[in-house]
């Protein structure tokens, strides 16, 4: 790092007291992040952790400049997890203390976005009984669920439909539209009938603009909140030229930045690419995957589109539900390509939002999971050495003991597999240390993004050849 020492305008001994706490402040990290043998309930890796902990600096609005996240002004990475059942859980008392639970096992493994449901339309616990029609104690359990998700400092990303018929989803607008007499043709009709874009409007203002009956804060103006999410894997797969779902986006953006305008907004897309960019159809999974009506990159130039969402499933898109080697190819070419597309094309933070194994896969195997994690993991710190738009990853999904009965296959219990507990905690290390090491250099008024790229290269490239190697004290001579 060049610094201009007669820009700074300070005394020369200034100057090295300057480099010298740098210094000593970068080789601190460094050993931070090469201590990653540990489990994540091992002090060494706690106290790395808390490294991501700033000088009570207020929970402030997460928010984007250019192609990366930031808090509080400063450059903020993201670990985190998914558990779509937090507001379910939380209705019941018998339940309520697992949402408390897995809120402070993550917070424990240093995960700092959790992604979870703002709807269940119809059937079972609905929040939304009916068109317009809420039922207050769900919504009240939702109040607890962000209320809890403030005390252990975890922000949320609150999906506001389903693409799927989980939970209502659009074939329940569907269902809603058809009981009120409308002829619909199909469930893509949610994307295009006025009257059930008007019940979709109106639950979002609904949820934007409810008050916490706990902490008397309005959805909108709560930092607790990461972002909204439009939907759930939105597909319309009626029209694969990918007007419909793009003309949807496109008026429900714009209709959530007019109630809010602070918080961040994703589509919530698996990030398949469609015919605006036939160059990037050889990086899908498949060939039908172009005809589901998305279009990665169009889909994120709508305006109020603040970053871009891409999913991983090999198990369900490479092959038929079992495991091969060739899922870690994928994953590194998926990734590398959306990266490479928020970059250059859409300048915005990409966030791999759900991604994971099932141990119903043929072939699967708790070590292979944690290969696959870490090499999403990797993409992640890849796009970090460079600055890049990598802003995170979400897996899908972590569980408390005691509710198997929820899994969809994908549960990760942190008490029942400690080596993927030790594989997710050493990327939040890694990560909470890029962040306070950028934190730490902007206190002395360097800029963020590539400025710091630098120093932050030398503390991960150290700690990515220290990984395997046992004598610590020798990889941090790298930093000389």
């Amino acid at each position: 790092m060049n610094i201009n020492r007669k820009k700074m305008g300070f005394p020369l001994c200034y100057y090295y007291l300057h480099v010298a706490l740098l210094v000593s402040m970068n080789l601190y990290i460094s050993r931070a992040v090469l201590d990653t043998k540990d489990t994540y309930t091992d002090r060494s890796q706690e106290d790395c952790l808390k490294l991501q902990v700033r000088d009570d600096e207020g929970w402030n609005m997460v928010e984007k400049k250019g192609n990366q996240f930031m808090l509080n002004g400063k450059v903020f990475y993201v670990n985190g997890f998914n558990t779509y059942w937090l507001m379910l859980f939380a209705v019941d008392t018998s339940t309520k203390s697992k949402v408390s639970e897995l809120l402070q096992q993550a917070a424990s493994a240093g995960l700092t976005v959790g992604r979870t449901w703002a709807f269940n339309d119809g059937g079972w616990r609905a929040l939304q009984k009916s068109p317009g029609v809420y039922d207050e104690q769900v919504f009240k359990a939702l109040d607890f669920v962000i209320s809890e998700a403030r005390n252990n400092k975890i922000r949320l990303i609150l999906s506001l439909s389903n693409n799927w018929e989980a939970y209502g989803g659009k074939a329940q607008y569907v269902k809603w539209g058809t009981d009120a007499g409308l002829t619909l043709n199909s469930e893509d009709a949610f994307f295009s009938d006025t009257t059930l874009k008007t019940y979709y409007k109106n639950h979002v203002k609904t949820i934007l603009t409810r008050v916490n009956t706990i902490t008397n804060v309005a959805y909108k103006d709560d930092p607790t909140i990461f972002a909204w999410e439009l939907m759930n894997e939105p597909r319309c797969p009626s029209d694969p030229t990918g007007d419909t779902l793009q003309a949807w986006i496109e008026e429900m953006a714009v209709y959530v930045k007019s109630i809010d305008r602070m918080h961040l907004l994703e589509v919530g897309v698996e990030g398949f690419y469609g015919p605006s960019s036939p160059d990037r159809l050889q990086f899908n999974p498949n060939t039908y995957a172009q005809q589901v009506g998305t279009d990665f990159i169009r889909n994120h130039q709508a305006l109020g589109i603040d970053f871009a969402s891409v999913h991983i499933y090999t198990d369900s898109w490479v092959t038929a539900n079992y495991i091969t080697e060739s899922y870690l190819p994928f994953v590194k070419k998926w990734t590398r390509a959306h990266v490479e597309d928020c970059e250059n094309i859409l300048n915005m933070p990409v966030m791999f939002g759900e991604f994971g194994l099932s141990e119903r896969d043929g072939g699967y195997n708790v070590s292979f999971r944690d290969t696959f994690v870490q090499t999403v993991y990797d993409s992640v710190l890849e796009s970090v050495r460079s600055g890049g738009s990598g802003g995170g990853s979400l897996m899908w999904q972590l569980f408390p003991e005691g509710v198997d009965y929820m899994s969809d296959g994908y549960a990760v219990v942190l008490s029942k597999s400690p080596s993927t507990a030790n594989t997710i905690s050493r990327q939040s290390a890694r990560l909470g240390a890029f962040n306070s090491m950028c934190n730490f250099k902007c206190r002395w008024g360097c800029k963020r993004g590539v400025t710091v790229t630098p120093w932050a290269t030398v503390v991960m490239e150290t700690q990515t050849q220290a990984t395997d190697n046992e004598d610590d004290d020798a990889a941090v001579m790298v930093m000389n």
